[in-house]
């Protein structure tokens, strides 16, 4: 199958896709050799897959696909494009990495795949689960509710509520059972390798010529160390992917500058998709963005509703966690630390049809 994760932290190797995690404990990590993307490998089909060829652990007979991918790269003004990743099929793009983890253990599941995720993750994966007919259990915390976990459970997944932290949820999802297999998007690598295509998307639709930076918005780091591992396999120049977070959930910022975190005991923030205050990708985050030159910002709640205001319009709704990707790109623009001339691309993550009523409300209510 061409399949090889390994340990970031002692190097030690494994090839079955099941595995999740190392024996000393490490999250681990699917190595692309850098520069070695090669045009012609293309297929031509818009979705995705048109990189299949670049997954040599997924065999093409078990892809397991809902036409995500192939998004639209908008411009959005003379410099700045949108990459519309919330037009995935279930309306966010995690969709990449449920696929990719469905297609590429969907013959060795015999009886059901564990997540925890009670937002985006969890509705993409019981989606591409009830599309190759595996039966899904996304693990939440006990209470939660929303659109999203509507859309859990109308893919047909079995809800399992626990009570505790979010380090609880995912204890639980992990628990071996018989039959479970578990996919967490937060530890899984074959789920964070399917984010490598938003890489080489963003720099085929600009004409095989890369922006200067890329704005993501990051919470547990699938879709950042995607982008970074498929920006180093299509190799230099590297643009600078700049990891973005809010001022009230802001693990990375702190660990990348060297400053102490301490996260709030009340989270409360508009960007409710990005409250991850533990990552257990933190470190290789941190690690990653300085291999490949990357930074960190972070903008507070006024920001992000100013950047939430200005793209829904400009006819672009999405999840104001989305927008966290404009309003550090505004600011870094206003503090003259990005040259109005450079080419950037902002990364639009989730719809806005998914967000929680309440968060809606308050952004019109205080619309300026």
């Amino acid at each position: 199958m061409g399949y090889v994760a390994r340990c970031p932290s002692c190097g030690r190797e494994y090839d079955d896709p099941l595995r999740f995690r190392c024996d000393c404990g490490s999250p681990l990590d699917i190595p692309v050799q850098p520069g070695e993307f090669r045009r012609e490998g293309v297929v031509d089909t818009p979705s995705m897959w048109r990189y299949v060829n670049f997954f040599p652990y997924v065999e093409k007979r078990n892809i397991v696909s809902l036409g995500e991918g192939w998004t639209p790269l908008l411009r959005f003004e003379s410099n700045a494009y949108v990459k519309m990743d919330f037009l995935n099929p279930t309306g966010s793009f995690k969709d990449r990495g449920a696929s990719t983890i469905i297609s590429a253990i969907r013959d060795r599941v015999t009886g059901f795949i564990s997540e925890d995720s009670s937002g985006n993750a969890g509705a993409s994966t019981a989606a591409y689960a009830a599309r190759a007919g595996i039966k899904a259990r996304i693990y939440v915390p006990a209470n939660i509710s929303g659109h999203k976990i509507d859309q859990i459970m109308a893919y047909g997944a079995e809800l399992v509520r626990v009570e505790g932290s979010r380090e609880e949820v995912s204890k639980e999802a992990m628990r071996p059972e018989q039959g479970k297999v578990y996919v967490g998007h937060a530890w899984h690598p074959v789920f964070r390798d399917g984010m490598r295509t938003l890489a080489y998307e963003i720099v085929e639709q600009l004409g095989w010529n890369p922006p200067d930076r890329i704005y993501v918005p990051v919470s547990s780091g699938t879709g950042l160390l995607g982008i970074l591992e498929g920006l180093k396999h299509l190799g230099e120049p590297f643009p600078e992917v700049v990891a973005c977070q809010t001022e009230v959930v802001s693990p990375l910022y702190h660990r990348f500058r060297g400053e102490p975190y301490a996260p709030p005991e009340r989270l409360e923030t508009i960007a409710d998709a990005l409250i991850v205050t533990k990552p257990p990708l933190l470190d290789i985050m941190v690690e990653k963005l300085r291999e490949m030159r990357g930074s960190v910002e972070i903008v507070g709640e006024g920001e992000i509703a100013d950047a939430f205001h200005e793209l829904a319009g400009r006819g672009i709704f999405v999840e104001p966690t989305s927008a966290v990707s404009l309003a550090c790109y505004r600011k870094q623009v206003e503090m003259g630390e990005v040259d109005r001339g450079d080419r950037a691309v902002l990364l639009l993550t989730g719809s806005g049809l998914k967000t929680k009523p309440s968060i809606i409300k308050r952004l019109l209510a205080g619309r300026n």
